[in-house]
């Protein structure tokens, strides 16, 4: 490495220490519990959109909270896992029938069977959905009854996670080394994202300017954060990455030496939600699934000791005072070459 490189890297990282889980600069949210389907004890929020309509899962059957009120997708009598909804309030997921692996379709009121063995994970505005084929072990674009398979990294299988509406895929795969890395699908071509001197990589979300955050594994075997741009992977903090909004807002959950919790990051700040939420309220928000354009966030947390699902509401835009500094960290990276193979040395 090289002492200019050297430099810019310490520069580089002071400037992201400086401003790494502080909320100063971020809106407070209002917070509402979805509750749970009756018969249930338990919710876990997957997927909003940007009408603040949010998809989960409420014990082992689906839902969508919608104007103030959960319903019942009308879920088979077996557990079921909710994945996404678009803007159309579609939602898809899965379930295992007979012990075999059947996915779904929530439209008009209506819960109809895919013709596709496997499962699907994501949904775009377009109704292309993103998964994994059973037979193949691949991740594949499902688009009204089509199945097109996305190939592997060189290894024995691959899942998309999150797809965009420009049919971007966004997940990951094993290589021919027998790794796992986070892929990023586009214009018929599966690029390997890389790593960040571990050896595993995962995606989990896409946005509608094809950056990806996800997870990667360190050398050390921590798992950190990545938010992935224009061929920039970038190292968030400690944790999973779940969802990305078209503003470039990353949630998930953190990890650190006090605990975990469900964050959220804007223009590089990270911020542990339970700071931003009024404060006598109760809840202990774990995960974060998901973020939208308006800035409504959705997961799960506890509240009188048990699980709920959750839809948190900005009271204001967030202000973005630390931008300039991020946008010089990412200037400096630029500068020094800082991309995906420098990390990974």
């Amino acid at each position: 490495m090289s002492k200019i490189s050297r430099k810019v890297n310490i520069m580089l990282f002071a400037l992201m220490a400086l401003f790494v889980w502080s909320g100063s600069a971020l809106a407070s949210y209002s917070i509402i519990d979805l509750g749970t389907l009756a018969g249930t004890t338990s919710s876990k929020g997957a997927s909003i959109n940007n009408l603040g309509q949010v998809a989960g899962t409420s014990g082992t059957r689906g839902f969508i909270y919608s104007n103030g009120a959960m319903t019942d997708l009308g879920t088979p009598a077996v557990a079921y896992t909710t994945k996404s909804i678009n803007n159309s309030g579609q939602i898809i997921g899965y379930a295992y029938i007979d012990n075999v692996l059947t996915s779904f379709l929530y439209s008009e009121g209506t819960l109809n069977t895919l013709s596709i063995a496997g499962q699907v994970n994501a949904i775009n505005d377009k109704g292309q959905m993103t998964g994994q084929e059973t037979a193949s072990s691949s991740a594949i674009i499902y688009n009204n009854g089509t199945v097109t398979n996305l190939g592997t990294l060189g290894g024995t299988m691959s899942l998309g996670n999150a797809i965009n509406n420009s049919g971007q895929v966004a997940g990951y795969s094993i290589t021919s080394s027998n790794e796992t890395h986070a892929f990023l699908y586009s214009n018929g071509a599966m690029s390997d994202l890389g790593t960040f001197g571990g050896s595993q990589s995962m995606a989990y979300d896409i946005n509608n300017s094809g950056q990806v955050v996800g997870t990667f594994q360190t050398s050390a075997n921590e798992t950190h954060i990545f938010l992935y741009n224009n061929g920039i992977m970038t190292e968030l903090g400690t944790g999973i990455a779940y969802g990305i909004n078209d503003l470039g807002q990353v949630v998930g959950r953190a990890s650190t030496t006090s605990g975990a919790f469900a964050f959220l990051s804007t223009n590089g700040i990270m911020s542990d939600l339970n700071s931003l939420i009024p404060a006598g309220t109760g809840w202990t928000l774990t995960y974060a699934k998901d973020i939208n354009n308006l800035g409504q966030i959705t997961g799960y947390g506890t509240i009188n000791g048990k699980t709920h699902a959750f839809l948190l509401t900005p009271d204001a835009a967030p202000v973005p005072i630390p931008a300039a500094a991020w946008l010089l960290g990412s200037g400096l990276m630029g500068l020094a070459g800082v991309r995906r193979r420098f990390f990974r040395a």
